[in-house]
């Protein structure tokens, strides 16, 4: 696979410079004025992925401080479009340490569903008290979350975000998913335990004993270990808060109709509902 590249996708919004303004505490790279959402945590995942492939030279252009600056400065040259509306862009980093950007308009985002204080339980369960100042994401059903008919076998492409995608795709075409824009998403199985991996482009969260969990991932790249999906950056970010715990998540466990959440580095947390085909 010569021409393999890693990669991420990243939410450019000026309205993330309003974070302190309106009273969001606590949430990392953004609690400093930057209009790149959590840029630290997806320099984090390249790295990591560019260490373990062994890319010398992409490592020497992410790591440390110099690497984080030099991100930053790559994205405010070539997505300039942000200093007026949102934008999506997806990074991308080769062996040789060169990156690469892919760009486009994006949707609005609540800045609460970007970094909420935590997730609220589902409709019919008990919600714990707010306190003044929470940040409450907006719940309102937007996506449909799907199962794949098909199991997907954990790997290093699973566990890494690269452009090596085909279970990704696959598993979006089997369910008609056609574009980005389409708010549906289909939750990959993995195939040793019938158990859910991640989304095709999300983090999936579940109501489970009273809290909400996510299928584990190890912090370092294990085939025996976790369900085999990535950690993402708002997955990260969702973890190190508290707002979920790891746990097993077997796919026949979901119920049809059940209220969920997932999450992605383009569009914070997003409020969804099971449809079992």
């Amino acid at each position: 696979m010569d021409d393999l590249q890693l990669f991420t996708t990243i939410r450019c919004d000026p309205e993330l410079l309003k974070v302190q303004d309106r009273g969001f505490a606590h949430v990392g790279w953004n609690q400093n004025p930057s209009p790149f959402y959590m840029l630290d945590l997806h320099r984090d995942r390249m790295l990591k992925a560019s260490i373990h492939w062994g890319w010398d030279a992409a490592v020497k252009t992410l790591e440390g401080e110099d690497g984080l600056q030099a991100l930053d400065t790559f994205l405010r040259t070539n997505v300039t479009e942000v200093n007026n509306s949102p934008y999506r862009a997806k990074i991308l980093i080769g062996r040789d340490g060169t990156l690469s950007v892919l760009k486009g308009p994006t949707g609005p985002v609540h800045l609460n569903n970007l970094f909420p204080s935590h997730l609220p339980a589902p409709s019919g369960y008990a919600a714990r008290g707010y306190l003044e100042g929470d940040k409450i994401p907006e719940r309102n059903f937007e996506f449909e979350i799907l199962i794949d008919r098909q199991s997907t076998t954990k790997s290093e492409f699973t566990h890494f975000k690269t452009t090596h995608r085909p279970m990704y795709d696959g598993a979006r075409h089997r369910v008609s998913i056609l574009d980005a824009t389409d708010k549906r998403e289909v939750l990959l199985v993995n195939r040793d335990d019938g158990s859910i991996m991640e989304g095709s482009i999300t983090t999936p969260y579940f109501w489970r004993n009273g809290r909400w969990v996510t299928p584990p991932v190890p912090a370092e790249f294990n085939v025996a270990q976790g369900s085999g999906g990535n950690n993402g950056t708002t997955r990260r970010w969702s973890l190190e808060r508290g707002l979920a715990v790891e746990d097993v998540v077997p796919a026949d466990s979901l119920v049809n109709g059940e209220e969920c959440w997932i999450s992605n580095g383009l569009r914070g947390f997003i409020h969804g509902k099971v449809k079992l085909l």
